[in-house]
């Protein structure tokens, strides 16, 4: 397996502004990169010499201009190499671990998956050592991987907290690097996510952004002056004690009425099988509210409830340009949207804005590839504060 190259790391501070610069805008004329980054010509020329020798970056032809205006112009457009080096990127669910393979702008270009019949570290290591050894095959020039684990990752290297592994204190990047050989880093899945879709993705270019997801569990992520906002208590819970209704259900996670009581996925099927004493999974809850059955249409009609009020707030107090709505419980838009939209209308002021509320039917994939940006970002960009 192929290490990062070292002719690309470490980056210094004003080559890693023009490599970010021109990896999440380019292709860019060198004026326009001057302007950005407010550089002279001479010292954009200095930082981006050396950028072009490593091959991250290459001169790219003028939209329009024929071979003749081209020949010997020094200030054609300046472009990632997309394809120069790959990433991959792990989400690990309870019972399976997802795999992708992305170029250099995040774009996926080959998915993977393999089964966990162990949630012992060393097995599901040793599983992510054989997914890595097989996109290897295919995909020599790997120069990182990423990881998105539900729960609490500290120093994005060790495992704190996962309650869906049963983990504590694990120290996942070091014990993934000894067995692929190459570097990692570990992260929050969420939080994985929400680096994505602000560099490459819903929040590009967007001041104040926030990431809203359902799914297993309910997922916060807020973007302001273009960056996540880290915080001490990330995936310590996020809505299992936001009372959405105080008289709501009681389930077995969450508080009463809490947004997790009311929204996630198990406690949906929870309050289903408690009431009918029938299991169903929640595509076949989806598709019985859908047609009118009392019980699951009740559940589904609270579920929109809920997160119309929770999207709501969020609104009245963080004033987002947009949310974006993902994971893997969004279907829940499709059945019952119109719900979710007139809650939210009734909890904002009249004359408020309108929410720009968009929804990403998303698959366990889009969260590893949230991972590999991570490792685009801070193992070849070097931006460790990204």
């Amino acid at each position: 397996m192929t290490p990062v190259a070292a002719s690309w790391l470490p980056l210094s501070p004003g080559e890693r502004s023009v490599a970010i610069e021109v990896l999440l805008g380019g292709p860019l004329s060198r004026t326009e990169l001057a302007r950005r980054l407010d550089l002279s010509a001479g010292s954009l020329t200095r930082l981006t010499k050396p950028l072009i020798e490593s091959g991250l970056l290459v001169e790219v032809p003028e939209a329009g201009a024929t071979a003749e205006v081209r020949q010997g112009r020094p200030s054609q457009p300046l472009d990632v190499v997309a394809e120069s080096r790959s990433f991959v990127g792990f989400k690990i669910t309870d019972d399976m671990v997802y795999g992708v393979v992305t170029t250099l702008r995040s774009e996926i270009v080959a998915r993977y998956d393999h089964p966990l019949t162990s949630r012992e570290p060393a097995e599901v290591v040793e599983v992510l050592g054989k997914m890595t050894d097989a996109l290897t095959v295919g995909h020599p020039r790997l120069a990182g991987i990423g990881i998105g684990v539900g729960g609490l990752v500290e120093d994005r290297a060790v495992v704190g907290e996962s309650p869906f592994l049963n983990w504590r204190d694990v120290p996942l990047a070091e014990l993934v690097e000894e067995r692929t050989g190459l570097p990692v880093v570990v992260e929050n899945d969420v939080a994985a996510l929400v680096e994505a879709e602000t560099w490459f993705g819903a929040g590009r270019g967007l001041d104040r952004f926030v990431v809203l997801t359902i799914g297993a569990g309910i997922g916060y992520g807020l973007v302001l002056g273009g960056r996540r906002v880290p915080y001490a208590e990330e995936d310590r819970g996020f809505g299992r004690h936001w009372i959405i209704d105080p008289n709501g259900p009681l389930t077995p996670d969450g508080e009463r009425g809490s947004a997790v009581s009311l929204l996630t996925i198990p406690n949906i099927r929870y309050q289903v099988q408690a009431a009918t004493g029938h299991d169903r999974t929640y595509e076949e809850i989806l598709e019985l509210a859908a047609a009118g059955e009392s019980m699951p249409a009740r559940v589904i009609g609270e579920a929109a409830r809920a997160l119309g009020t929770l999207v709501a707030q969020i609104a009245n107090f963080v004033l987002p340009q947009k949310i974006l709505l993902a994971g893997e419980g969004v279907g829940l838009m499709g059945i019952a949207g119109r719900t979710v939209a007139d809650t939210i209308g009734a909890l904002r002021h009249p004359l408020a804005a309108p929410i720009d509320l968009e929804t990403k039917v998303s698959d366990f994939h889009d969260w590893a590839r949230g991972a590999a940006v991570l490792a685009i970002q801070v193992l070849v960009l070097g931006a460790a504060d990204a």
